[in-house]
């Protein structure tokens, strides 16, 4: 999927590359034995943790360069103990995600996933829509998380006559007014926004960030869109809230994943899932896989890498 003939052309050109040999693993004699001559590692999703014992093996290993997103179930402590060179192409995975919550928001202010469950059932009679109320001129969208994603949501909202407004601890205010947008309390952003969009890392911090509390802070009529992590919102607080019908929802990531088939949200009609579609997929992940190989290309040539992974960040990133 990710390496097509364009790709594999630069990769046969800047690397050495021994007989093909395809694993799922790497604690293998044969693999292991192939290790020993590697300098270099271009690994994606699903690959295992470089564990202590795993890099031992690789005596001349210098550089990783992850083809996704975070490198966080990749990496141990041992790798920056090696002082092995890091690089991720979240950036580029960020782009599918702030595309899908652009079309999620524009979609939202219309009601089109919820007035398309409803013409379903209404075959006869649309005259009950309150047309009125649809619009994507001067609505006032929440974005929390000025992640990667996050920014390059409030890039693509300048396209939208809209109100955005920005909560994370981490930025700087005068980046997110730069950027068109206005920095605020969580709190303040909740109480104002239309469309509420999530945009921050799974991590112990922000587990449940948006629960009961912060749900019942929302206007009436509001839309929540995680395309971040089901974790950051509190799946049962958001049942309640849309089955009463006061919240609509669009979910691409859930808690669990996927949900339970009890769960009152596969049957609201004011509840729009899609089954983790929004990060790259398809022809999208060779954008990664290009990204991975701009980082090998510099690293053969002598210069810096672009995208290396700051270990410091870890803690608030994803």
């Amino acid at each position: 999927m990710q390496f097509h003939e364009p790709q594999l052309r630069r990769l046969h050109a800047l690397a050495e590359l021994g007989e093909p040999l395809v694993t799922d693993e790497l604690d293998s004699p044969e693999v292991r034995r192939r290790l020993r001559d590697v300098d270099v590692l271009m690994t994606s999703w699903g690959c295992p943790r470089l564990t202590a014992e795993r890099l031992a093996a690789a005596p001349r290993l210098s550089a990783v360069f992850h083809a996704a997103g975070t490198v966080r179930d990749l990496v141990s402590d041992d790798v920056w103990r090696r002082d092995i060179l890091v690089t991720n192409a979240a950036d580029d995975n960020a782009i599918p995600v702030a595309e899908f919550t652009l079309a999620a928001i524009i979609f939202a202010g219309k009601g089109a996933p919820f007035l398309a469950q409803h013409v379903r059932t209404h075959r006869d009679d649309w005259s009950g829509i309150d047309r009125a109320a649809l619009s994507n001129r001067g609505g006032t969208i929440g974005v929390v998380g000025y992640s990667r994603t996050g920014r390059r949501v409030v890039e693509r909202l300048r396209s939208l006559d809209v109100d955005v407004l920005v909560a994370d601890p981490y930025v700087s205010e005068a980046d997110v007014t730069t950027a068109g947008a206005r920095l605020v309390e969580l709190s303040d952003l909740l109480l104002a926004c239309d469309i509420l969009t999530l945009h921050v890392p799974a991590l112990p911090s922000t587990r449940h960030l948006v629960g009961a509390t912060e749900l019942s802070l929302l206007r009436d009529g509001a839309t929540v869109i995680n395309t971040a992590r089901g974790a950051v919102l509190d799946t049962e607080a958001l049942e309640k809230e849309c089955a009463a019908g006061r919240l609509h929802a669009i979910l691409d990531v859930t808690e669990p994943e996927p949900l339970p088939a009890s769960s009152v949200l596969y049957e609201l009609p004011n509840v729009m899932i899609t089954p983790h579609i929004a990060g790259s997929l398809g022809s999208e992940t060779q954008r990664m896989s290009d990204s991975a190989l701009d980082e090998l290309e510099r690293f053969v040539s002598g210069q810096p890498a672009r995208a290396s992974v700051d270990p410091s960040e870890l803690e608030a990133s994803a």
